[in-house]
């Protein structure tokens, strides 16, 4: 189910201090289509890359799903979404690669990072350092693609602080029994962790019902149905145009 805010921010507030650290030099818009197609073609391109977004930001407590669905969409689509790989300072999951899923690096040298202002948001989630930097917005931009990352509410709202244009989808359990059986099955939380993160998934949650903050809130009840109802609130928020060749 996707509930979408009809109410859209007309401007981001600059408050990234000089005009050399700003990310960009200009704000685009989303280009809303009217029609979608039921049966989408797995190769598309942007017709213009500034028509869109510069971020779409996925956000929700963990276990929602969030890093599923995205890597699901920038698989199918990845002439158009590339990942933003954000920093973390916490232990890689069984699986994860650095390099790959986050840039797994020390409180110290992230900390460090963030005093240098080479960060963009940044924010602390259960004991560990979360941040997307400015290089790693900056390098999805000269890829002439729209960066998707996830974040929490934290991270919301610092990107809402910055003049980036973001789409903001939230991704949400449909109850917190379910979102518990899914951390308990991950096996790599301890009991300690597992209660910070459902006590954090409650806040995460609330969040998602302020008005004006989420473009769409989608429940992953079933992964299949979150992922469709993903891509068409995107493609209908994005102009895209079908290419035969495949992405560079």
């Amino acid at each position: 189910m996707v509930r979408q805010d009809a109410d859209r921010r007309e401007g981001r507030r600059t408050v990234m201090g000089q005009a050399e650290n700003r990310i960009f030099s200009h704000t685009v818009t989303p280009v809303c289509l009217d029609f979608f197609v039921c049966v989408i073609p797995a190769c598309f391109v942007l017709e213009n890359a500034m028509a869109g977004p510069s971020l779409v930001v996925l956000s929700g407590p963990s276990g929602a799903g969030k890093s599923t669905l995205l890597k699901k969409l920038i698989k199918e689509y990845d002439s158009v979404f590339a990942f933003v790989l954000s920093h973390t300072t916490r232990n890689p999951r069984p699986g994860e690669e650095n390099g790959k899923d986050y840039h797994y690096v020390t409180r110290e040298v992230m900390q460090a990072g963030i005093n240098n202002g080479e960060f963009v948001e940044h924010a602390e989630f259960s004991g560990n350092l979360y941040g997307t930097s400015k290089a790693a917005v900056q390098d999805v931009q000269a890829r002439n693609r729209i960066g998707i990352l996830a974040a929490n509410s934290q991270g919301v709202k610092n990107f809402k602080e910055t003049d980036l244009n973001c789409i903001y989808i939230s991704i949400q359990p449909p109850s917190m029994g379910v979102l518990e059986k899914r951390l308990r099955g991950r096996e790599s939380e301890t009991e300690e962790s597992i209660q910070k993160r459902l006590k954090t998934a409650k806040a995460e949650m609330e969040f998602s019902e302020e008005p004006g903050v989420f473009d769409a809130v989608i429940v992953n009840n079933d992964l299949r149905t979150a992922y469709d109802e993903l891509k068409k609130f995107l493609l209908e928020k994005i102009k895209v145009k079908e290419s035969n060749s495949t992405s560079p």
